[in-house]
């Protein structure tokens, strides 16, 4: 990882830091997006989502990089003059609390938890998490291949985002949000030491409280010997991505756009990210739901009929809670199950029928990857029983809320909402490390970077 001069809100010039940041674009709603215009002209989501004045697609990122001119003329965004590496903490009023308040049943209806030595959540029943502690290293990590395994993505991608996501950095000339990755420090090392000592002896370059009740602290860390040190002690690691497939393809894609045009080496070979280790720092892994339109519960339900057991649940989506521990019952021990809700009912689906998984799952898959609950969604329930193709046009995606997903898709007419469960993450690390892809949008891995506390742009990288 190495060491870039950040670029950062001056606190002076806008209305504070929390209302300038924002949560990664890939889960920014469109209404979230006007409350955050709102709340500060300046808020990073003008950069990351950017909008045509003119209406005109072309125009978009040429527009975000002018923004992006102008903020730095006007000197709302700096640059820091000392490069080093950035410690980032997350924390909320529960981060001191160990994880262990949470019940099994959340554990597998709202998330998962890597194990480890120090890290702590609360999880609660429909994917919202509470007493979080996070702390990790923001800097630029070099860019290398996927089949190199050292960077690991566990997730597929899909090519249209990639394109933007790189088409926004070749306006910008930035990366504007960090990825995030994890590294196993079971053996701690000086990156680990360092990221401790620092949170917790040293004054902090800012500190925002956003809205969802995290506190958000950042140091430099610009001592030569102790950016040695950490370099040192990352260099032979593994990483996971967590989250950010979408950027990361989008880095290699604009590095070999860059080096196909007769450009030698620069900044195009690094991009931004956040480093956490998982042995200290467990990240929370959340459910992804999934809204399918136009198609009635009713019709979902007696088409899955031949292949999952099917139990209607008496309190239908009006006891979410038992709903939702009944999920859970249902998916312990690695069992598949899934809510199919709406219009006031919840059907739960368990015990798929292994004959017609065998049948329909691709060949040369790993029993790992064919077992995962987010296969079996999209290889049976999704695309052959239901025939619908898994993608962004047909399915619809809600990260963690359950009731969300419930009331999205009693919104549209015949809307149907599937209620998933988190997948573990020894298995997301075994698929991951066995050079396999779980299905898209198949884990929600927190809590997330906020976007804007730290900014890379390639003149100062």
């Amino acid at each position: 990882m190495a060491r870039f001069r950040g670029v950062r809100y001056d606190p002076a010039r806008v209305s504070g830091l929390a209302e300038v940041t924002s949560p990664p674009y890939d889960v920014i709603a469109d209404d979230i997006e006007d409350q955050l215009i709102a709340a500060d002209p300046h808020n990073v989501v003008r950069l990351i989502l950017p909008r045509s004045a003119t209406g005109r697609p072309d125009e978009t990122y040429s527009g975000a990089a002018l923004a992006l001119r102008e903020w730095l003329d006007q000197r709302i965004l700096v640059a820091d003059q000392v490069p080093g590496l950035y410690v980032y903490e997350q924390a909320s009023a529960g981060g001191a609390v160990a994880g262990a308040v949470a019940g099994a049943v959340a554990d597998a209806v709202a998330g998962a938890v890597l194990p480890g030595r120090g890290g702590h959540r609360d999880a609660r029943p429909g994917g919202e998490h509470h007493g979080v502690l996070q702390r990790g290293l923001v800097g630029a990590v070099r860019l290398v291949p996927p089949e190199a395994g050292i960077i690991m993505p566990h997730e597929e991608v899909v090519p249209g985002p990639v394109i933007g996501r790189r088409q926004l950095m070749e306006a910008t000339q930035a990366n504007l949000e960090p990825i995030f990755l994890l590294y196993d420090g079971s053996r701690p090392g000086a990156a680990t030491r360092l990221v401790e000592d620092v949170a917790t002896a040293r004054r902090p370059l800012l500190e925002a409280l956003t809205t969802d009740g995290v506190r958000h602290r950042l140091w430099a860390l610009t001592d030569p010997a102790e950016t040695a040190a950490v370099a040192a002690d990352l260099a032979p690691r593994r990483a996971l991505i967590a989250d950010g497939h979408h950027r990361y393809a989008a880095y290699l894609q604009l590095q070999a756009r860059r080096r196909d045009a007769g450009y030698g080496a620069g900044p195009w070979d690094y991009g931004l990210a956040l480093l956490v280790d998982s042995a200290a720092y467990p990240p929370q892994i959340g459910a992804i739901h999934r809204v399918v339109p136009g198609l009635a519960p009713a019709a979902a339900v007696d088409l899955a009929k031949g292949s999952f057991r099917v139990t209607a649940l008496p309190g239908g989506t009006r006891d979410l809670p038992a709903a939702l521990g009944a999920l859970g019952q249902a998916a312990g021990d690695g069992g598949v199950a899934f809510l199919v809700a709406g219009g006031g009912e919840a059907h739960l689906l368990s015990e798929p029928d292994p004959v017609q998984l065998e049948a329909v799952m691709p060949a040369g898959r790993s029993p790992r990857w064919r077992g995962l609950a987010a296969s079996v969604l999209q290889e049976l329930l999704i695309t052959r029983l239901w025939g619908i193709s898994d993608d962004e046009r047909s399915v619809r995606i809600v990260h963690n809320d359950a009731a969300t997903a419930i009331r999205a898709a009693d919104e549209v007419p015949g809307g149907t909402a599937v209620i998933c469960t988190a997948p573990s993450a020894a298995d997301v690390y075994a698929i991951a490390a066995n050079g396999e892809r779980v299905p898209r949008k198949s884990t929600s891995f927190g809590p997330k970077p906020r976007t804007g506390l730290v900014m890379r742009t390639f003149a100062q990288g």
